[in-house]
């Protein structure tokens, strides 16, 4: 049994995953960037206990 190639269809749906897939990993990097410098800038603080039951 001969071995096929690889038909134009499925290049395309890899192209199209490969893409999907470092614009989502780009986005997860923008969050992680935003929150490490939200966290690093000092304004950050967790909330006390008392203030939440009000």
């Amino acid at each position: 049994m001969s071995i096929k190639a690889e038909h134009e269809i499925h290049q395309r749906r890899k192209g199209r995953n490969v893409g999907v897939g470092v614009l989502l990993a780009g986005f997860v990097v923008l969050v992680m960037a935003l929150t490490f410098a939200k966290v690093a800038s000092g304004d950050f603080e967790l909330p006390r206990a008392n203030e939440i039951s009000q």
